[in-house]
């Protein structure tokens, strides 16, 4: 179980460096670049906890701080996704179940804006003053929207492969609308999470049933 949750971890966390640097970074939008790392450490967080997110958050901010073209301190990204990641796995609810997807769009919104914020500041200790030449408040609300954007398309898909990585049993669960993980990427990105089955045997079951009614009536007449 261990070792599926460290796999699918690395494995998302290497995907989305490599995603965020050779796509998302060419994309030249204006303002900041659409942190998809940082969804994926926020995302595993909620599933995880505080403790592995803290983790999750350390080896993905050092991986994007090694990662050519990457022109600050290493270390600097590291620590800002290890908060984050301990602070987003502290939103994990207690019985793992997420009911509305405003928690986790809010949690989205609150991470971009103080990953920025505090990447900035940390820069700031140590001499890099390009936030200022490009405009913090920019960046500040241009990470905000593009992260919230692009959330409902990678965290509640990167929440159902955390906990099917785990064999976690509400990932057998989320299929019946138990958790907003499911919900939020149907409803988000047209794909449906869980089992299928359930819903066509339903179907047959009624259909099943009604031929047996129309039977009987014809049998009373």
């Amino acid at each position: 179980m261990r070792f599926n949750r460290t796999l699918l971890s690395v494995t998302l966390v290497v995907v989305a460096l490599v995603i965020q640097v050779s796509v998302l970074a060419r994309l030249q939008l204006p303002g900041a670049v659409p942190d998809l790392l940082l969804l994926v450490v926020v995302a595993l967080a909620l599933v995880y906890g505080h403790t592995s997110g803290a983790l999750i958050g350390f080896g993905a901010g050092l991986l994007a701080d090694l990662a050519p073209p990457a022109d600050h301190a290493v270390g600097r990204y590291a620590l800002v996704l290890c908060l984050i990641g301990y602070l987003a796995g502290l939103a994990k609810p207690d019985n793992g179940q997420l009911r509305t997807a405003l928690g986790p769009m809010v949690v989205v919104v609150g991470a971009a804006v103080t990953t920025t914020l505090l990447y900035a500041g940390v820069g700031a200790l140590v001499g890099d003053t390009a936030a200022r030449h490009v405009g913090l408040t920019n960046l500040v609300v241009t990470s905000a929207i593009y992260d919230l954007l692009l959330a409902p398309f990678t965290v509640p898909l990167i929440m159902a492969l955390a906990r099917r990585a785990e064999n976690d049993p509400l990932a057998e669960k989320s299929g019946g609308g138990s958790d907003v993980a499911s919900g939020w990427l149907a409803a988000g990105t047209g794909l449906k999470i869980g089992n299928q089955r359930g819903g066509l045997r339903l179907r047959t079951a009624r259909s099943r049933a009604a031929r047996a009614g129309r039977i009987k009536g014809v049998k009373r007449l």
